[in-house]
């Protein structure tokens, strides 16, 4: 059977797109409805249409996204009516394990919780609205953010980074302090984290 889509470019309700992660920074999402409440009507509009979801047809033909899980978190929330989706394949005639193992293998899922451990696929949740909050990895997007290392094309590239911070940093209260960032930011430029995707730093 094709996995081709004839009519990629969907619009679809934010609520009804499945997510294909646990986590994501709640932090992040909040800064991210702020920059949105900022924006006026044009600039909302030439927003959504510059950052389609890029997504997957599953089961049941739902829709997967494989990106921008904060930003249509945050549209969410905001009360947005539709945004657009691209759908980049066509799995929608898989079982559900299946299409899991599929999306695995082709880095458009990750299965690892809150605190980095790896779950079984049934713990993804089907809402955007049930994904939990992993603070490291807002400290990640905050490094990246600061230049602490380059954006990565690897898929899940900031998971890696938090997952590191969470071996070796504390944050008090869950949340990302100034001081923590400066620590974050020096082992960024660390040999430590020379096999993370996007270090800058140097090597002597």
């Amino acid at each position: 059977m094709s996995s081709v889509v004839h009519h990629p470019l969907l619009s679809i309700a934010p609520g009804k797109l499945r997510p294909t992660q646990l986590t994501v920074g709640k932090t992040e999402v909040a800064e991210k409805r702020a920059e949105w409440k900022k924006l006026g009507k044009k600039k909302r509009r030439e927003l959504l249409e510059s950052h389609w979801f890029p997504g997957v047809l599953g089961p049941k033909q739902q829709v997967y996204i494989v990106d921008h899980h904060h930003l249509g978190l945050a549209l969410l929330e905001e009360g947005v009516k539709s945004v657009p989706v691209m759908i980049q394949r066509d799995f929608s005639w898989l079982s559900q394990d299946m299409f899991w193992r599929t999306m695995e293998f082709n880095r458009w899922a990750h299965p690892y919780d809150q605190h980095g451990t790896r779950t079984d696929y049934t713990a993804i949740p089907t809402r955007l609205a049930d994904m939990a909050d992993d603070p490291y990895r807002t400290l990640a997007a905050r490094v990246r953010m600061a230049g602490g290392c380059a954006k990565d094309a690897i898929p899940y590239a900031e998971f890696l980074w938090a997952q590191y911070y969470r071996v070796h940093l504390k944050l008090p209260g869950g949340k990302v302090t100034p001081k923590v960032l400066q620590q974050a930011l020096l082992l960024a430029h660390s040999h430590d984290t020379a096999y993370l995707p996007g270090w800058s730093g140097t090597i002597e």
